[in-house]
Order: structure tokens, then C-alpha cells, then sequence
């Protein structure tokens, strides 16, 4: 590919010991962003020798002692036959045989992690595991030839696929053709696969030598993951902060670029940070907002739940607008260009359901759906989508890649633990009036009453309620003292 084609860049900003940004903009556009603090042990990717817990016949899962703060969390479908003690075979009905029957508590069993531990949730286990290289992932315990879907040329395809029948891969193995080995050359290909071999090996050996709960392979750092991930032909530079990390990224850069030895730079700047000298700082901060303004006038609202993430096209500036029906039409084309985006920087994985301002016009419907697909094929992860239903809601199911920066750097907050809304003063001050009261009643009741309150809660007692505190100072012939006093 031409130099003056490429227009992406790769930057990864790196603080020792403490934090690994990785960020890919387009013309200037941010366009993903992955964060990875090293103080938060990551267990995405990682394969551990663990021991069946408890087996749950009614969700039909196995609960795995892999070594974590929890237990990880193993479905049915996700248990590869080889482990099965008994050959059972499945009910009428069902795909599995019943879980309970062919696996037991105390059993060791390899597992990958296919998703982090979050809130109260364990880790989301495999026993299907995956070794992903370069241009290559090696599945072991799956005989499969997959070729990546963003190959889109059939020729290539073809060719690919004959290089790795050629290859003759042993019993029991199978790979997926990534995107990366696109144009590759037989050689490289098979250093590849060679060294994912080498590594399976050793993984098999460990998970004989070691005793559960243990680590037996480790993922990679981002840093790493970045280049053999995200490191495409149409990258035309890669920028670094550190200097250790650049020479190792120089280092394998060489081995999958050999003419392109100079696309790594180091920037030295102390006066400014490399996500500010490239103008990346704003559009970042963006990620962190539960609202982004669409050109029109109209926004899009992020609301993230337990289960899915909502995303409401709010009308805003346009609501007054004369022809609202091709304002409104103009707003969902609009959003449907941004929301693919959105997802990938916010790296929102599970279901999303999107409520679109409602259109009648199934000519606009089906432009706004085709302009959405066109936008989430671009994305490196998996998606599914559904068509828009009749009140303007579409659902889609996304694959997350990695750890969202959202859920590395936000926590809930302690006031509405999460919910995004806190009661309101009035509310609050019943609840104080309720307890006021009930300690004027008691018989032990001490002269003065204190009662100590937030100090915006306690002047609004005092300005609001002091007509019912006064009738009660008389009626219970006690005086009551409102303490303002910053409460944790």
C-alpha cells in the first residue's frame, strides 16, 4: 500500500510500572482507545489449571476454582467432550448431555478466560481453547480452517486456504486465518504457526505438571497485543513515549515490516504528552460522557445497565423544527454514523439496544439501517444486528475486545451507588423528620436534642421545616439543635 494512503496512526503512551494507553486515530480522528492499568490484574486470554467447585444442574454450569478472588463461571456449551468422565448422551431435546452427569466436583480441567470478573460476576471460563500469533490463532481441540470475514478478496481466500492444507496440521488442531496474514508470504506464515505449536506444547506440558488451582499461560501486555492486533498494513506510523517499549516494538515491527524499519517514532517531548501533541486529549474525554452532540443539534444518551447499554437519540434543538419528519430522519442518520463510533471507543460489549427517533417512512428505515451496518462493519469485533422494530428500536449484540477504559477508570459512585440519581432534599429531610420525631418520643430523651445532618440537608430543615420543628420543641417541651456536619 502507498505511503499516502495510509492515514492511520498508532500511538502507545506508556508510564512504567503503572499504566499502558493504546490509541488508533484516522486523519486525526480518534477512532479506538484501550487501556490497561497494571495494578488491575487482567485474565482475559489467560489459560489456568483449575478444579470443578460445584456443578448447578439447573443452569447447567460448573463453577471452577481457577485461582481468582471468585469463582469462575464454565456453561455447558463452553465444556469440550474430552473432559466428560461418562458417555452419556443428551436428553430428547438437548444438545448436551446433563452436566452434572459427565462432570464432577474435584475434577481438573483447563480453562481460558473469554471474559473478565465484573461487579458481582465471575470470570465467563472455556475449556475451547484459543493460542492467538500473529496471523494465526491456534485452536486446539477444534479441527477447524477459518478464515477471517474482513478477508473479503475470494482469490486470497483461496490462497489461503491452500497454504494452511499444505501445512497439514496434527490431529485434534485447527486455526483461524487472521486478517494480518493477508498477503503474506507461505514463510511467514508457517514461522507463525510453528511458534503458536511450539507454544501449545508447552502449555499441554504445564497443564500436566502443575497443581490446581495454577497460571498456565499469561496473555501478553497491551502494549504488545496492540502491535500483533491492531498493527495493519494501512498504519502508517507508530508513536511511543517510552523508550524501552519503542525499541521492542522496533524490534518486532522488523520482523512483520522489514522495509518499514522507520514507521516507529519516539517522542521525546516533556513539554507535552503524546495523546495532546496529536490532539487526541479532547476527543478522549469524550468517551467519558454520558452524552455526545450530533451536528444537527440532537444527542446521543449513553446509559449503561447491569445487562445491556441504552442508547436514546434525544431530539434536543430539533424538536421545534417546522418539517420535524426529515429533521428527524437527518438526527437517525446522523446517530447512526456516530453510535458505530461510540462503540468502539467505549469498547461496549453484550447487548445494546438503540431508540431511534420513530420514523414512518420505511425508505428513511431502511436507509438508517444500512448506514448503521455500514458502520459497524468496520469493526474489528463481532456484531449481530437486528432490523429496526416498528416503535424505532434496534438491537445489537457486540463482542467485546478488551477492558473498556469506562469500566478501568470509573467506579460507582457512592452516593447513588451507581444509579445516576440521588434523592432529592425533600426526601431527605422526611427521613430526618421521622427520626426527629421518633427521639423526642423517648422517654430518655436528652434537653437539648442534637440532631446531626449534612450541612445542605441541615439548612434546609432549618429554612424549611422550622414551623414543624418549633410546634414539636413546645409539644415535647425540649429544644432541638440541627448539627450540620459533613457525614461520610
Amino acid at each position: 500500500m502507498p505511503s499516502k494512503q495510509r492515514k492511520r496512526k498508532m500511538f502507545i503512551s506508556v508510564l512504567p510500572g503503572e499504566q499502558i494507553e493504546v490509541a488508533l486515530a484516522e486523519d486525526g480522528r480518534l477512532q479506538e482507545y484501550y487501556v490497561e492499568m497494571l495494578h488491575q490484574s487482567k485474565t482475559k486470554g489467560n489459560i489456568y489449571k483449575g478444579k470443578i467447585h460445584n456443578i448447578d444442574p439447573a443452569l447447567q454450569a460448573a463453577f471452577i476454582n481457577y485461582g481468582g478472588p471468585k469463582n469462575g463461571f464454565l456453561q455447558v456449551d463452553e465444556v469440550h467432550p474430552e473432559y466428560y468422565h461418562s458417555d452419556i448422551k443428551p436428553l430428547k431435546g438437548h444438545k448436551y448431555p446433563p452436566l452434572q452427569r459427565v462432570l464432577r466436583p474435584g475434577q481438573e480441567i483447563l480453562v481460558q478466560v473469554v471474559k473478565e470478573p465484573t461487579g458481582n460476576k465471575g470470570a465467563f471460563l472455556t475449556t475451547y481453547l484459543s493460542l492467538p500469533g500473529r496471523y494465526f490463532v491456534l485452536t486446539p481441540g477444534r479441527e477447524q480452517l477459518g478464515i477471517s470475514r474482513k478477508i473479503t478478496n475470494e482469490k486470497e481466500r483461496e490462497r489461503l486456504r491452500k497454504i494452511v492444507e499444505e501445512f497439514k496440521l496434527e490431529t485434534g488442531l485447527g486455526v483461524i486465518v487472521r486478517t494480518a496474514s493477508e498477503g503474506q508470504s507461505k514463510a511467514s506464515l508457517s514461522r507463525d504457526l510453528q511458534f503458536l505449536k511450539r507454544l501449545w506444547k508447552e502449555v499441554r506440558k504445564r497443564g500436566v505438571s502443575e497443581s490446581a488451582p495454577a497460571l498456565i499461560y499469561e496473555e501478553k501486555d497491551l502494549a504488545f497485543r496492540a502491535i500483533r492486533d491492531y498493527l495493519t498494513q494501512d498504519v502508517a506510523e507508530v508513536w511511543v513515549d517510552h523508550e524501552e517499549t519503542a525499541e521492542q516494538v522496533r524490534e518486532f515491527v522488523s520482523l512483520i515490516f522489514p522495509r518499514r524499519k522507520k514507521m516507529v517514532k519516539f517522542h521525546s517531548d516533556t513539554g507535552k504528552t503524546l495523546l495532546e501533541r496529536f490532539n487526541l486529549e479532547g476527543q478522549l474525554a469524550q468517551i467519558y460522557s454520558r452524552e455526545v452532540e450530533l451536528p444537527c443539534g440532537a444527542r446521543l444518551v449513553f446509559d449503561q445497565t447491569e445487562a445491556l447499554m441504552a442508547v436514546d437519540i434525544n431530539s434536543g434543538k430539533i424538536a421545534g423544527e417546522k418539517n420535524f419528519k426529515e429533521m428527524a430522519f437527518k438526527a437517525n442518520l446522523e446517530a447512526a454514523e456516530e453510535i458505530p463510533h461510540q462503540l468502539r471507543l467505549r469498547d461496549v460489549g453484550g447487548q445494546i439496544v438503540i431508540d431511534f427517533i420513530e420514523m414512518k417512512d420505511k425508505k428513511y428505515i431502511r436507509e438508517v439501517e444500512k448506514t448503521l451496518r455500514a458502520g459497524l462493519k468496520s469493526d474489528k469485533a463481532r456484531t449481530e444486528m437486528n432490523p429496526m422494530s416498528r416503535f424505532g428500536l434496534v438491537q445489537l449484540v457486540r463482542q467485546r475486545l478488551g477492558i473498556s477504559a469506562l469500566s478501568v477508570t470509573m467506579q460507582n459512585c457512592p452516593h447513588c451507588q451507581g444509579t445516576g440519581m440521588v434523592r432529592n432534599l425533600e426526601w431527605q429531610a422526611q427521613q430526618a423528620l421521622k427520626e426527629i420525631y421518633r427521639g423526642l418520643r423517648r422517654k430518655n430523651c436528652p434537653e437539648p436534642f442534637e440532631f446531626k445532618a449534612d450541612p445542605e440537608l441541615a439548612l434546609y430543615l432549618l429554612n424549611h421545616k422550622r414551623d414543624k420543628l418549633r410546634d414539636w420543641e413546645i409539644k415535647f417541651e425540649r429544644h432541638v439543635h440541627i448539627v450540620p456536619q459533613k457525614l461520610s
